[in-house]
């Protein structure tokens, strides 16, 4: 059923081939999911939402820590700590901004994706209704 390789890392993961479906479609022969596959814009949305809430936690983040350290060079004049923690600060401004950055352009692609999957699937549908008799007429 499988290759090798794919058996040999199935049985170190544990898992059963028979056990294994997409998130979407229920297991062969279940009568769950007839087999198909179902799609959502839901999770598409609720994703760039995230991504929305993460940028915006981001920029608070990195305010806190901006006005958390305002002035601390004045207290701390000639200490060592004070070149750590200035190193500190700069790293996770560097990894906010990125993360921030990454939301920036991930967001719009997500919801796009949301869009375009709702857009498919009136499109085939309306596609797919010139196909279908009437009720009571047989073809």
């Amino acid at each position: 059923m499988y290759t090798q390789s794919w058996q040999r890392l199935l049985d170190q993961a544990g898992q059963r081939p028979e056990a294994m479906s997409l998130a979407s479609v229920g297991p062969a022969g279940s009568g769950s999911a007839d087999g198909e596959l179902k799609h959502s814009a839901k999770p598409w949305s609720d994703a760039a939402g995230t991504v929305h809430s993460l940028q915006t936690d981001t920029t608070k983040a990195k305010d806190t820590l901006t006005t958390a350290h305002a002035g601390a060079e004045a207290g701390t004049a000639g200490l060592a700590c004070m070149g750590a923690l200035t190193s500190v600060l700069a790293s996770w401004e560097l990894r906010l901004t990125a993360v921030h950055r990454e939301c920036a352009s991930l967001e719009p692609a997500l919801r796009e994706t949301a869009r375009a999957q709702g857009e498919v699937d009136a499109g085939v549908k309306s596609a797919l209704a010139q196909y279908s008799a009437p009720s009571g007429e047989g073809r």
